[in-house]
């Protein structure tokens, strides 16, 4: 009998170390309050499985284990999410950025699409700009901005 209580306690006290472990290598999981819980109760069932089994205390310390990981968790989770800003992405805060012509963009239209970061926008221009070409942004507003040539293109007379 001592026997499947070592083997069930280290099982627990494991399990709630995977878990930990992949919490900390992933936050945000949630995953500390279930290990804080498997931890202590695999190490109560270790040094002592009788009271867990057979009286009220085993319980009450579950629980206790319980309230103390979901207080900690509240505290980690305030420290390790720093307050910020959400990151938001408008046409007018794209000025003075630069992306790359996608599709062709032709004046009077919403047909051409630039690249600027990592996001594709509509975009306007007083002139014809062909795909590949560096562009500025300009002005945003709605969900399209309006773009020039920058670099050599910028220069060129147009044909």
């Amino acid at each position: 009998m001592v026997y499947v209580n070592e083997v069930v306690g280290l099982t627990v006290v494991i399990a709630g170390a995977i878990l930990f472990a992949i919490e900390i290598l992933h936050p945000g999981a949630l995953l500390i309050i279930p290990a804080t819980i498997l931890l202590v109760g695999g190490v109560l069932y270790l040094l002592i499985p009788t009271v867990l089994l057979d009286s009220v205390v085993g319980p009450i310390a579950v629980l206790g284990a319980a309230l103390i990981a979901t207080a900690s968790t509240i505290f980690y989770y305030r420290w390790l999410a720093g307050t910020h800003k959400p990151l938001v992405t408008t046409p007018a805060g794209l000025v003075g950025e630069e992306g790359i012509v996608t599709t062709e963009v032709v004046p009077n239209s919403l047909r051409g699409k630039v690249r600027v970061r990592s996001e594709i926008w509509s975009a306007r221009a007083t002139a014809t700009i062909p795909a590949g070409t560096r562009v500025r942004v300009v002005h945003g507003e709605g969900v399209a901005v309006t773009v020039e040539p920058v670099g050599p293109e910028a220069s060129a007379p147009a044909a």
